[in-house]
């Protein structure tokens, strides 16, 4: 059986690709989330994306993004 972040970094990686539009977002999410809006994910809707696709990208990038630090910070102490 896989340890439980082995298996997390597995599905996040395997996240389906967002459409362009969510770029900018996604990109908000990764690097402050604190400032992500209702008005952010509105704007994705008014631009026909599902919010179930929405929300799956946010879980996948934020949970990439936490990964990432936390490697980082393995890392940084040995």
């Amino acid at each position: 059986m896989a340890e439980p972040i082995d298996e997390l970094r597995r599905v996040a990686s395997g996240a389906a690709s967002p459409p362009p539009a969510m770029q900018p977002y996604l990109e908000k999410v990764r690097t402050g989330a604190f400032a992500v809006t209702d008005e952010d994910v509105d704007a994705l809707k008014r631009a026909g994306v599902a919010e179930d696709e929405i929300f799956e990208a946010t879980v996948a990038v934020a949970i990439r993004e936490g990964l990432r630090r936390l490697d980082t910070a393995l890392e940084a102490i040995g």
